[in-house]
């Protein structure tokens, strides 16, 4: 059974920068491809950015091009979602989830077999 904890939200003004901490325990962290997902008060979850299991493709919503970058550390066990530029549009609450040897196309579907448990991002005008 796969655990991802989530940590690294927080309040901050618009146009900071937050780093985002995915990490993941249970299984073998280098067969898992990982997305973050945020979900506004009442609006749909919606991808954010993901990262295939080798690391070798990444994916980003429309919205965060060129200020999200999504990484994984092999050795930390962990996936990172470098957030700069944040606009209050982009306050959430924001969750990791994790798919075997998940890439591709793939990476974009919800499908997601484990999820952690969020964590707030709140960004002020």
């Amino acid at each position: 059974q796969v655990q991802l904890v989530e940590s690294g939200g927080g309040l901050v003004q618009t146009g900071s920068s937050l780093r985002l901490s995915c990490a993941f325990s249970g299984r073998t962290f280098n067969n898992y491809g990982t997305g973050w997902f945020r979900q506004a008060p009442g609006k749909e979850r919606e991808i954010v950015a993901a990262i295939s299991w080798t690391g070798g493709t990444t994916y980003y919503a429309d919205s965060v091009k060129g200020r999200f970058t999504i990484s994984r550390d092999n050795a930390k066990i962990t996936v990172y979602l470098q957030m700069n530029s944040l606009k209050p549009e982009d306050t959430a609450i924001y969750y990791c989830a994790s798919a075997y040897r998940r890439t591709g196309a793939s990476l974009v579907s919800p499908n997601y077999d484990y999820w952690g448990q969020g964590t707030q991002v709140t960004v002020s005008s």
